[in-house]
């Protein structure tokens, strides 16, 4: 037990460290005028998918401190920057406990699908979809229920002319949301798929595939 739970943390800090790594360098942002098109949504969709719920909470945790962290140094998003001067509570609940929200909900739907037989083998691409596309919904929610009347929103919306907030996220969003959920779909959904098979085989899973692993002796043992 101490065995697999030492495994376990050494998983996940390997998963925090790609997600660190990703954020300080280019790899992770590619910066726009106003949001940054983030491809950090990956490593947390492959540690939800792999290491479970809290894994992904923690990636999701790690991925919200660096763009909350980015901005408070200067060098993060335009919005972000923003943002900050006006409420930083609120700025670190959308872009930190979102993307805690994001990676914990991955790793719900990836349990979720994996347990069942039926949508056992979309399990993988479902979850890599869903990580992205919450990251949009979740971050952009926070965005339009905090931050709807500033001047940096406002201005966006003069821009494209409307006054809807769900029309307004879908302008600004636009393209960059294509980009990152097209990605983190073909990447993670890939990664995850592979890993998730050598490390179940390997007896060093400690996940939902673990945990229905654990069951079906159970029920054996049972029966």
């Amino acid at each position: 037990m101490k065995n697999k739970t030492t495994l376990y943390l050494v998983q996940l800090a390997l998963m925090v460290a790609i997600t660190l790594l990703m954020a300080l360098t280019p790899l992770g942002y590619i910066k726009t005028p106003v949001l940054s098109v983030t491809l950090l949504t990956v490593p947390v969709a492959v540690a939800a998918i792999l290491l479970g719920p809290t894994g992904g909470a923690v990636c999701g945790f790690a991925f919200g401190m660096t763009s909350f962290v980015n901005g408070l140094l200067g060098t993060g998003s335009v919005l972000v920057m923003a943002l900050l001067q006006i409420n930083p509570i609120l700025t670190f609940i959308m872009t930190v406990v979102a993307r805690v929200l994001v990676g914990l909900f991955t790793g719900l739907i990836f349990r979720g699908l994996y347990r069942n037989k039926k949508t056992r083998p979309i399990s993988y691409y479902v979850a890599s979809l869903c990580c992205p596309i919450l990251n949009t919904i979740l971050f952009m929610g926070f965005l339009m229920t905090f931050f709807f009347n500033s001047p940096s929103i406002q201005a966006s919306a003069e821009k494209f002319g409307t006054q809807n907030p769900v029309l307004l996220v879908i302008l600004m969003v636009g393209v960059q949301g294509a980009i990152e959920a097209g990605v983190c779909f073909v990447i993670a959904s890939a990664v995850s798929r592979v890993l998730h098979a050598i490390l179940l085989k390997n007896g060093s899973l400690k996940g939902a595939a673990d945990e229905v692993k654990n069951e079906a002796g159970k029920n054996a043992q049972t029966a």
